[in-house]
């Protein structure tokens, strides 16, 4: 059993800088959680945050590390996420690289429009040949709750939710394509039908199906069983 004395009913900290994020999660969420700022929770406390390294090699790994660590600064509950994108035929790259894959997840100085340019580059560079059938990806979104211990020195982890969102890459020359998204959004081709990408699916549609709106509404499903 969890050592943590934490309850749904308590506030959390969403361990994020992106007021956007904050947003999003509070809609995903449905309210039922109380999600605080990374910002208003470091005033609280009156002092500043570190972010930290991610050196974990899945997004399970990656999203703890950032639970943990701005649990353990804050002494509080914290929600971390940990999302990007898993080609088949390229061995699950670029996984938690994906936000800098055209750099080997090295921090560069490049815009995020440059960095999504280069990154659907080199997807598509990589999987220049591979047949349609072969070409199966899916974007995954990791929901980590870490919370201060009784009994540890260290937070610990109390909930570890995946949601996924299947589709394919599509050839060059179909894609990219769309204006309704950014990073991988417009290289990636909805399932079952694969005929739109998640860039050409509406907002709200795409936050009933996401792979934010799959582990959100399993967290929220974990949540009503404590």
């Amino acid at each position: 059993m969890p050592s943590t004395p934490w309850k749904p009913s308590d506030p959390i900290v969403l361990a994020s800088g992106n007021p956007h994020k904050l947003e999003e999660m509070n809609d995903l969420l449905q309210g039922k959680l109380t999600l605080l700022s990374l910002v208003a929770a470091a005033a609280q406390r009156g002092i500043d945050v570190h972010e930290p390294a991610e050196p974990g090699r899945t997004f399970e790994a990656n999203a703890a590390i950032k639970a943990i660590s701005y649990a353990q600064q804050l002494a509080m509950p914290c929600l971390a996420d940990d999302s990007g994108l898993e080609i088949d035929a390229l061995s699950g790259r670029p996984g938690v690289i994906s936000s800098h894959y055209c750099s080997d997840g090295a921090e560069v100085g490049m815009t995020r429009t440059q960095r999504d340019t280069a990154n659907n580059q080199r997807v598509l560079r990589e999987m220049d040949g591979v047949a349609p059938a072969l070409r199966t990806a899916r974007f995954v979104c990791v929901l980590c709750i870490a919370a201060p211990s009784l009994v540890e020195r260290e937070p610990e982890v109390i909930a570890s939710i995946r949601g996924t969102f299947d589709g394919r890459i599509g050839e060059a020359g179909e894609v990219p394509r769309g204006a309704n998204g950014f990073g991988y959004d417009p290289l990636f081709l909805v399932s079952p039908d694969f005929v739109r990408t998640s860039a050409e699916m509406s907002a709200a549609e795409k936050n009933r199906l996401s792979h934010r709106a799959v582990s959100a509404a399993r967290l929220l499903e974990w949540v009503g069983g404590r």
